[in-house]
């Protein structure tokens, strides 16, 4: 008697992707071939982006035209910068009820397209737990992207860190004593979210005596460069600026 051959059910995957920070040519080659695998791929759409594509769409647009039938947008508030407020939790589980929705309706492969990386700052962790807290047979994938402190320090070329040096990456949004605490710490000092409070930030970096470069939407074509010596006073900024801090350097290789 011939025993009939049982097929594997295929895994199903949750994948969070990484595009990077605004340009469609710096996202990987392996995020781009993850995208175009998918069965569904989630977006977030947040208050800034309104009822059109925000920043990661326009970048899985770019990078697989078509993909567009398979995008679904999950809604995100911006509005809350601390804790977990209700209406960031409902953001997580609205996300995560998007994902599970997509796996009950036959996808093998869903995908969160996250700016910058997934592990960096990403609400794709808070995603993932979610889901595999209700499918506990999902494998999560994270797929790494060039972050907005690379592409800043491309950009302006400035070095993040060489030699020995040690780098601090600080949330403004942790407050300013946690960015004058890096500051004390290490050589180089990225600062992220904190374009609404710059004048504090640029006035606490002058103290350092610390040539910091600011920039906006950068590796797109209205990014904006500046140092923060040549800031108006009482300038501000969005709220997804970065901020770059490096140490003096004197000397080629001195750090070495």
């Amino acid at each position: 008697m011939t025993v009939p051959t049982i097929s594997p059910v295929p895994a199903r995957r949750l994948i969070g992707v990484g595009v990077g920070p605004g340009d469609p040519e710096l996202i990987t080659v392996k995020a781009v071939r993850a995208l175009e695998a998918a069965d569904a791929i989630l977006v977030p759409a947040t208050e800034e982006s309104g009822d059109g594509p925000g920043r990661a769409e326009r970048i899985v647009q770019a990078a697989c035209p078509d993909a567009a039938t398979r995008i679904v947008r999950v809604p995100f508030s911006m509005a809350d910068k601390a804790g977990v407020s209700p209406r960031r939790r409902q953001a997580w589980l609205t996300s995560a009820r998007a994902a599970v929705d997509a796996f009950t309706d036959g996808a093998a492969t869903v995908a969160f397209a996250t700016v910058g990386d997934p592990s960096v700052y990403s609400t794709f962790s808070y995603l993932a737990a979610h889901v595999v807290e209700q499918l506990p047979d999902v494998e999560v994938e994270v797929i790494p992207g060039i972050t907005a402190m690379q592409a800043l320090a491309a950009a302006s070329r400035t070095p993040l860190v060489e030699g020995q040096e040690v780098l601090a990456l600080v949330p403004v949004t942790a407050g300013l004593d946690r960015l004058r605490e890096a500051l004390a710490m290490a050589d180089s000092t990225v600062a992220y979210k904190g374009g609404r409070r710059l004048p504090e930030v640029a006035e606490l970096l002058r103290g350092e005596e610390r040539d910091a470069v600011m920039g906006v939407d950068v590796s797109l074509p209205n990014q904006r460069l500046v140092r923060l010596s040549d800031l108006a006073d009482g300038e501000s900024a969005p709220y997804f600026s970065t901020v770059l801090a490096p140490p003096s350097r004197a000397t080629t290789g001195g750090r070495l």
